[in-house]
């Protein structure tokens, strides 16, 4: 049985809170999803996102007869997901027209699914996924971020974009282009494994070992969230931030 926690906030310089969230643990499925937009579009596009996938979750089970075919082909995750995260954009993309007011609205989305011993992610955007195991921490998903091309290209240093001023350009997100194209992650997992998805409000305050130093000291999930929740306003809180954390 999963053990979970989340939590959102505002952050202490941010008007408003543009992240959202979805939680279904019956159905093994957790969302975060961080907005972009202005005049608070972004707030209605990550909820727009994450209602979406609910809705395709419910409308869709995993186990049904009409995707049992899908679920035994070797690409089942991939397809499912790309198929629900084209919707959501489409979904987006149509508000957005129909309400001038919205125009311009995005946001990312970092989904996890558990099956069994096994995790799936899909993500557009640089919400991110971690995995800590046997006290070390890894993430999961690559930041869909200009600096991040920059780095893979070999023109900039991780000390050089971490100053960098379009250090939070993101270039894929649901509701920015016609077509979106997520990337896929599955891995094996094992008991006692902890997932955590989380917004940029985090990652971007604390780095990948001040996050495992909090998660090696807290067994409860919901007071973990609560205590990376603090450590990043603590740093600033310069952004929103939204965190789950499961223990298989």
């Amino acid at each position: 049985m999963l053990k979970f926690g989340f939590r959102t906030d505002i952050g202490k310089v941010r008007r408003d809170n543009e992240d959202a969230l979805l939680v279904l643990p019956r159905a093994n499925l957790f969302v975060v999803a961080d907005g972009v937009g202005g005049a608070n579009s972004g707030e209605v596009a990550s909820r727009k996102a994450v209602h979406s996938i609910e809705t395709f979750f419910k409308a869709n089970p995993i186990g049904a007869a009409d995707n049992l075919e899908g679920k035994y082909r070797n690409n089942w995750f991939r397809s499912y997901f790309l198929r629900c995260f084209r919707k959501v954009n489409n979904e987006i993309l149509s508000m957005a027209h129909h309400k001038p007011q919205l125009s311009g609205m995005a946001t990312t989305a970092v989904s996890a699914y558990m099956d069994g011993g096994k995790l799936y992610i899909t993500n557009v955007g640089d919400s991110r996924a971690y995995i800590v195991r046997d006290g070390e921490i890894m993430q999961l998903t690559e930041d869909h971020t200009y600096i991040n091309k920059l780095i893979h290209a070999g023109t900039l240093s991780l000390a050089e974009a971490a100053m960098h001023p379009n250090k939070n350009v993101i270039t894929r997100a649901l509701g920015a282009e016609g077509a979106v194209e997520p990337d896929f992650y599955d891995f094996d997992i094992v008991p006692k494994d902890r997932v955590l998805l989380c917004t940029d409000g985090l990652h971007g305050e604390l780095s990948d070992e001040e996050i495992l130093a909090i998660v090696n000291t807290e067994d409860d999930m919901d007071d973990l969230c609560m205590k990376l929740v603090n450590a990043a306003n603590g740093r600033g809180g310069r952004d929103n931030t939204t965190v789950i954390c499961i223990e298989i």
